[in-house]
């Protein structure tokens, strides 16, 4: 089917964001429980990341499921919607979906920033070849 390819990576992607939200969901209760905190006391971001630093880094993985792949999924819509397809673009979205994967695994354990860093800027720079090429996709249609 025509829309396999790009779609693939999509749902892996969605499935990594649901993923990185149960960890949360799972680090935050045992925090909660640990630290005998009631959930009121900490109504807003602010306070919650004063107060529960144990889940810190799975709360800006989340946050980060939200910022720079909002673009990917844009562009796989776009794709989708235009038909426009090639083994170029969805070994591209392959790509980025793989790497979006190290850069969580690496936020959710060990956390070296570097390392997290340099699969960011990788990630940054495939997204960027994907949406030249679904551009220049879309300009030779």
């Amino acid at each position: 089917m025509f829309y396999k390819p790009l779609l693939y990576p999509l749902l892996i992607q969605v499935a990594l964001t649901f993923l990185v939200l149960f960890r949360l969901f799972l680090l935050r209760v045992k925090e909660f429980r640990a630290r005998r905190i009631h959930p009121e006391s900490v109504p807003t971001r602010t306070r919650m990341q004063e107060s529960l630093t144990d889940s810190a880094a799975a709360s800006d993985n989340l946050q980060n499921q939200f910022e720079t792949p909002v673009l990917f999924y844009v562009a796989v819509i776009i794709a989708l919607t235009l038909l426009l397809q090639d083994p170029l673009l969805a070994a591209l979205a392959w790509t980025w979906v793989s790497v979006r994967i190290l850069h969580a695994a690496v936020h959710l354990t060990y956390n070296r920033v570097m390392h997290r860093f340099y699969f960011f800027a990788c990630s940054l720079a495939v997204l960027l070849m994907m949406w030249v090429r679904l551009g220049w996709l879309i300009f030779l249609k």
